[in-house]
């Protein structure tokens, strides 16, 4: 630790994690914008993830589901868009234009002329049928509001146009021009999902027009990102943030000077904060608890996670495409997993120290009093879910263990 940068250990950044992922107690918030505008983004991959991050992270959480409906299908102070790594998140709708030009013109570019491409190879109509088509539909989505689909192919009949798609290979399968367009306009920012077709758990969604944006220049909308994203999730290294972003590490390290980040040391080397955020954090003042989903922004929010979970959890809590399951915290680090069984009942099981036996999950046990705030932050869970019951998309080991 002799290269004169201030150092960040384990206990800080689990400190940072608890107040500014609204995870302690005393740190929650009292609406779904707060809880996006603190995170930057909630992934959107399972749909209810989105409102069980919320939920986990609002003082009150009784009107979880009416508050984030309100945001995303009301007063679209949230919107449901594709960000970083091509992946569906939710986002303040202020930051659609910064994910756009920053994450997500590089891959539409791609996902256009792929799509071009595969038809052209299938002897499907040209580009320039598809550029007619594509603007009758974004025409009658207009007029719409929201549609599925398939409501889109009875307002515009071409979108039912199919083509082969990777002839004669082990994969061979036949795509409709609706699926291929509608994903590739949503890349490139011009529709977004909308109200699902069933209840909020449902991943059957209706498409919408994009909120209007303004077009940013790449650099500022890559270095705007980044230091939201510091400012959140900060310390993180090179790796981290080129893995979060999707980026290239150019473009990772151009970002990182342009907002003047600084560098500190981690137990894995270098890291980085916004320039105003290397005074020490404090701890929250008083241990916590908390049940985060599948896919929860904090479990998933760095490449280097042997900070807050131990390596020998993984295999109980991932899945095989490395999709994280649902999670248990005990202040600041991941100890075990949860599940809901068919008749609404929330379980949840202990991964970590003596309660594995000696040897296992890190060392670092858990006791009575986390035990006792696990079994009430279990109970907060269920009285806000109800009669509703949710299982996960991507499936774990333990998790699946646990609904047995």
């Amino acid at each position: 630790m002799g290269d004169g940068l201030r150092y960040i250990g384990v206990a800080e950044r689990r400190a940072r994690l608890a107040l500014r992922h609204r995870l302690a107690p005393r740190a929650r918030v009292a609406t779904p914008e707060a809880v996006a505008d603190a995170l930057l983004a909630l992934h959107g991959s399972d749909p209810a993830t989105v409102y069980l991050a919320i939920g986990a992270r609002l003082a009150d959480p009784a009107a979880t589901v009416a508050q984030t409906d309100r945001a995303l299908y009301e007063d679209r102070s949230l919107v449901r868009m594709h960000g970083m790594r091509h992946t569906v998140f939710v986002f303040p709708t202020e930051s659609t234009a910064v994910v756009h030009a920053s994450t997500g013109l590089a891959v539409a570019a791609r996902e256009r002329a792929t799509l071009v491409k595969d038809m052209a190879k299938a002897g499907a109509p040209d580009a320039a049928w598809l550029k007619e088509v594509e603007e009758s539909a974004l025409a009658a989505l207009a007029r719409l509001g929201q549609a599925t689909a398939a409501e889109l192919a009875r307002e515009e009949p071409r979108l039912r146009e199919q083509f082969v798609y990777a002839a004669g290979k082990p994969y061979e399968g036949v795509h409709t021009v609706v699926s291929r367009l509608l994903r590739v306009l949503g890349v490139e920012g011009k529709v977004v999902r909308g109200r699902p077709l069933g209840s909020w758990t449902s991943s059957q969604f209706r498409w919408a027009p994009a909120p209007e944006h303004a077009e940013l220049p790449l650099a500022q909308a890559q270095s705007e990102l980044l230091r939201h994203w510091l400012t959140a999730c900060g310390p993180a290294t090179e790796a981290d943030l080129k893995w979060w972003t999707g980026w290239k590490v150019t473009d990772v390290r151009r970002a990182l000077t342009a907002i003047g980040a600084r560098a500190v040391t981690l137990d894995e080397g270098t890291g980085y904060v916004v320039e105003d955020d290397v005074d020490a954090v404090p701890a929250p003042g008083e241990p916590w608890a908390a049940l985060l989903p599948g896919l929860d922004p904090t479990a998933m929010g760095w490449q280097a996670r042997d900070w807050y979970l131990a390596p020998e959890l993984r295999p109980d809590l991932f899945d095989y495409s490395g999709n994280v399951g649902p999670t248990v915290w005990w202040n600041g680090r991941v100890v075990g997993s949860w599940a809901q069984r068919a008749d609404g009942e929330i379980v949840w099981r202990i991964l970590a120290g003596e309660d594995r036996g000696a040897g296992e999950g890190g060392g670092e046990g858990v006791g009575a009093e986390a035990k006792a705030a696990i079994e009430a932050e279990a109970a907060r869970l269920a009285s806000w879910l109800g009669t509703t019951r949710v299982t996960p998309r991507f499936r774990t080991p333990v998790e699946k263990d646990l609904v047995r």
